[in-house]
C-alpha cells in the first residue's frame, strides 16, 4: 500500500518533481481514503480542517441553497486539490461532496501541512506554482476542458491499432511528449515516444509495475496504456488509473466487446463518463449498427471511416479523427441551429462554411428548421447537396403556385398529409440519432409538461418531425404522455442545450434576428382602409416569427459567436429559394470566420495555429 500511495503522489500535479524523502514524510502525515462511487466525501455543513488531494477517481461538489436544492459548484478530478485556502479557516462549508467513481483521497491536517512547507522549500514551491496555474487556468483563461493525462486504449482486435498510433502521431505533432505502455512492439517505429512493452517475454509484467512506471512517466503530456483483449488483461485494471479510456470496436466485433464491457459493471463503479467507444468503419460503411446498450457503457462515441465516401456524402465523416483530437484536448465546439421555417436553409451555407475552412463541428442542437438541417448534416450528407434536395422535395408543384398564397397552402398540405415523414425517410432511412456522425440533438415543446423536450436518441426522422410540429398547421404529436410541437415556442436557438452538454465554444446560427416590418401587404404606413386581412396560414407563421424574433436575444447568450444571414427578403415558405438562401448563409459565415478562428486559438493556440 505505501509503494502504492507513493506512486499515486508522483503522478499528481501538487507533487511532481518532489522528492522521495518528502513524498515519504507526507505518506506518512496524511491520512488514505477510499471512497466507493456516489459515496460521500464532505457532508453539508462540516468543518473542513484538512488539504484534500484527489489521488485517483472524480468528485463532485454541489452548493445546498436554502430550499435545499442542489447547484453544481465545482468537479474535482485526479490531480485537483480543496482545503488549500479554506482548510486553514477550520470552519462548517455549505457543501456536499461525493464521488462519481471510485475515488483515494490523502488528507492532511492543515496545520501539519504548513509545518512541511516551511520545512520544505521544494514542497512549497510546488504546491504554490500548482495553485497559481490553477487559479490562472479557472479565472483567467478560455473554458478549455481538462485534457485527459492518462489515456487508456482498449482494442478488441489489434486490427485496430493502426488508428490508435495515427491519432497518437497527430498529439506528437502538436507538441506533445507522449509516453507509451503497450503489447505491441510496433509503437517503437513513432520517433520520439517513451515507450515500454507490458510484456515481459510471453507474460504480462505486474499490474504494481504498470502503476509504478506511469508515476515515473508523470513529466510527459500524455501517458498510453495500449492493450488487446487477445491479453487477457482485465480492463478494470487499466480504467483504475486512466482519466479517460478509448474502446475501439469494428461492427463486426461487437458482440465480444459487449460481453466485455459488462463485466466490467460500469455503472456501479461510475466510470461510464470515462469511457469512449470509437467505431473504425470500413470502406463504403458511414453508419453504425443500433447498439441501444452501448448507452449504459459509454458517455460519447465516435465514428471514424477508413476510407472516403462518395457524394452525396459530404466531410463530415472524413473529420472524425479530429472529433476525437478535440476531446483529448479538451475542446468541444457546438453549433446552435435556430427556427425560421424555410430561412433556416440559410443553415446550410453556414455549415458549408465552416467545413471548407477546416472548422470541426463536435455538437449541433437544432430546433425546428434548425434540427431539420442539423440532423441532416450530422448523419453526414454533402450540405450543397442538401440545398439543392430541399428546394427540389419542397417546390410547390404547379397547382399551389397559382393559388394566391400558394406556398403556404402547400406548407399546410405537406403537414396534414404527412408528406414530411416519407420526404425524410429518403435520406435517414430508419437511422437513429445516436448512429450519426456527428452528435446532435433536437428540441421540441411538451404541450402537457410546458416544459421544453431534447432528444439525443431515437428514430433521427421523427425527431425532426417533433421539432418542426407547427401549431395548428398539424395536430400536437401525441406519445409517452407528451403532446409535442415546434421547439421554436419555448427554446427557437438552443445555444444553452450546447453548454448543458459540456460545450466550451458555441456558434449559434439565428435567421430570426430581423423582421421585416411587413405583413402580407400591411406595412407601417398603410391607411387603414386600404389594409388586407392575411390568411390563417401567413398570420399563424408571422406569430411565430414575432415570438422568434422577441425570443432571440435570450437563445444567443450563452453563444461566443452569433451568425445573423441576411434573409429578411426571403419568405418563411420560400424553401424552393434553398439556393440562395445556402449562398446568404455561406456569405454571412465567411464574414465570422476570422474571428471564429481567432477566439479557438485562444481556447488552444497549437491546435488551432494553422487556422490562426
Amino acid at each position: 500500500m505505501y509503494d502504492e500511495v507513493i506512486d499515486l503522489l508522483k503522478a499528481h500535479e501538487y507533487f511532481r518533481g518532489v522528492s522521495d524523502v518528502i513524498l515519504g514524510e507526507i505518506a506518512r502525515f496524511g491520512t488514505i481514503t477510499n471512497y466507493d462511487s456516489a459515496a460521500v466525501v464532505h457532508q453539508l455543513n462540516d468543518p473542513l480542517r484538512s488539504i484534500c488531494f484527489v489521488l485517483r477517481g472524480r468528485l463532485k461538489t454541489v452548493r445546498v441553497d436554502s430550499r435545499g436544492d442542489e447547484h453544481l459548484f465545482q468537479m474535482f478530478e485526479r490531480g485537483d486539490q480543496y482545503g488549500m485556502m479554506l482548510g486553514g479557516l477550520g470552519e462548517p462549508i455549505p457543501l456536499r461532496i461525493f464521488a462519481l467513481e471510485p475515488s483515494t483521497i490523502l488528507m492532511l491536517d492543515h496545520e501539519k501541512s504548513m509545518e512541511l512547507t516551511l520545512l520544505y522549500p521544494e514542497l512549497r514551491r510546488q504546491w504554490l506554482q500548482s495553485y497559481a496555474r490553477n487559479l490562472r487556468r479557472r479565472f483567467l483563461e478560455p473554458a478549455a476542458g481538462q485534457a485527459p493525462k492518462v489515456l487508456a486504449m482498449l482494442h478488441q482486435s489489434p486490427t485496430t491499432r493502426n488508428l490508435a498510433q495515427k491519432i497518437i502521431g497527430r498529439l506528437q505533432g502538436l507538441g506533445e511528449a507522449v509516453s507509451v505502455l503497450s503489447d505491441a512492439d510496433s509503437w517503437r517505429a513513432l520517433p520520439g515516444l517513451g515507450f515500454r512493452s507490458v510484456l515481459d517475454g510471453d507474460r504480462l509484467i505486474e499490474v504494481a509495475e504498470i502503476r509504478r512506471q506511469i508515476a515515473e512517466w508523470n513529466q510527459a503530456k500524455r501517458i498510453v496504456v495500449d492493450i488487446t483483449a487477445a491479453q487477457n488483461l482485465d480492463w478494470a485494471v487499466l480504467l483504475r488509473p486512466a482519466d479517460c479510456a478509448l474502446v475501439f470496436i469494428r461492427p463486426n466485433e461487437i458482440a465480444a466487446a459487449i460481453e466485455r464491457l459488462r463485466a466490467l459493471e460500469l455503472a456501479s463503479r461510475g466510470w461510464r463518463d470515462k469511457i469512449a467507444i470509437v467505431w473504425v468503419l470500413e470502406e463504403g460503411s458511414g453508419v453504425v449498427p443500433v447498439i441501444s446498450e452501448l448507452q449504459n457503457f459509454a458517455s460519447r462515441q465516435f465514428k471514424i471511416c477508413e476510407s472516403p465516401l462518395p457524394h452525396p456524402w459530404g466531410m463530415v465523416h472524413s473529420t472524425g479523427m479530429e472529433r476525437l483530437i478535440h476531446y483529448l484536448r479538451g475542446i468541444k465546439i457546438g453549433v446552435a441551429l435556430g427556427g425560421g421555417a424555410a430561412r433556416g436553409m440559410a443553415h446550410l451555407g453556414v455549415l458549408n462554411a465552416l467545413d471548407q475552412n477546416g472548422i470541426v463541428v463536435d455538437m449541433i442542437a437544432g430546433t425546428s428548421v434548425g434540427a431539420m438541417t442539423g440532423v441532416l448534416y450530422c448523419a453526414g450528407l454533402d450540405c450543397d447537396y442538401l440545398a439543392s434536395a430541399f428546394a427540389a422535395d419542397l417546390n410547390p408543384p404547379w397547382i399551389f403556385r397559382h393559388l394566391p398564397n400558394g406556398g403556404y397552402w402547400y406548407l399546410l398540405y405537406n403537414y396534414r398529409s404527412g408528406q414530411f415523414d416519407t420526404k425524410l425517410r429518403k435520406y435517414l432511412r430508419d437511422w437513429k440519432l445516436e448512429q450519426l456522425a456527428v452528435p446532435c440533438l433536437t428540441v421540441t415543446a411538451d404541450l402537457v409538461t410546458g416544459q421544453a423536450v431534447v432528444r439525443n436518441q431515437g428514430d433521427a426522422a421523427q425527431s425532426i418531425l417533433e421539432s418542426i410540429n407547427l401549431p395548428m398547421l398539424s395536430a400536437p404529436i401525441c406519445r409517452n404522455g407528451q403532446a409535442l410541437v415546434d421547439g421554436g415556442v419555448m427554446n427557437n436557438i438552443p445555444a444553452d442545450v450546447l453548454t448543458s452538454q459540456g460545450c466550451n465554444f458555441v456558434i449559434a446560427v439565428s435567421v430570426t434576428a430581423k423582421i421585416a416590418r411587413q405583413f402580407g401587404a400591411n406595412k407601417p404606413d398603410t391607411p387603414t382602409l386600404s389594409m388586407r386581412i392575411p390568411s390563417s396560414v401567413q398570420t399563424l407563421l408571422r406569430t411565430l416569427e414575432v415570438q422568434n424574433f422577441s425570443l432571440n436575444a435570450i437563445g444567443v447568450r450563452p453563444a461566443e459567436i452569433v451568425i445573423e444571414p441576411e434573409v429578411i427578403d426571403f419568405d418563411l415558405s420560400e424553401f424552393m429559394r434553398a439556393r440562395g438562401l445556402f449562398t446568404a448563409g455561406e456569405r454571412a459565415a465567411l464574414v465570422q470566420i476570422p474571428k471564429i478562428q481567432q477566439l479557438l486559438a485562444r481556447l488552444d493556440p497549437v491546435l488551432f495555429r494553422v487556422a490562426q
